[in-house]
């Protein structure tokens, strides 16, 4: 089976504010609730989950951040040209 990613994220506006956000995550608040108040991607609403993933479905900025991580691991603030992003990996398969 090919790798796999489970991940969640937060998409805000700018650098600042993603790395504002990663320090609240990383201090104890929980990556679901600051997704829900911060992301402005539609995912935001369900916690930032955007569930499986394999190669070649997500922009590759964000994929190669996304593989290159562990579970558990809290990675970013990662350039899209959507914006910026942290990406929680929740688990990895494959």
């Amino acid at each position: 089976m090919a790798k796999q990613v489970n991940a969640a994220h937060i998409l805000v506006e700018t650098e600042k504010k993603a790395s504002e956000i990663k320090e609240r995550v990383l201090g104890g608040e929980t990556f679901a609730d600051m997704a829900k108040k911060y992301s402005k991607c539609p995912s935001g609403g369900k916690g930032g989950e955007l569930g499986w993933f394999g190669r070649g479905q997500m922009v590759k900025e964000f994929e190669n951040a996304a593989f290159a991580a562990g579970k558990g691991a809290v990675v970013g603030p990662v350039r899209t040209e959507f914006g910026w992003h942290l990406i929680l990996i929740k688990d990895v398969k494959g």
